[in-house]
């Protein structure tokens, strides 16, 4: 078995902020696709959700 361990939190804080930012913009995108909703196609915060800052 291989284990991973990072010296300091800084990173696991990094990579769960990243995982909140995708959850939150899928979660959005469904609320939108199920409202047949155009503008999730138009909103950069969930198109690319590492990218824009909200």
């Amino acid at each position: 078995m291989i284990e991973a361990r990072a010296k300091s939190s800084g990173l696991t804080a990094r990579l769960t902020d990243k995982a909140e930012q995708i959850a939150r913009a899928v979660t959005q995108n469904r609320i939108r696709r199920l409202a047949s909703d155009p503008s999730r196609w138009r909103t950069p915060s969930l198109l690319w959700p590492l990218f824009t800052k909200d």
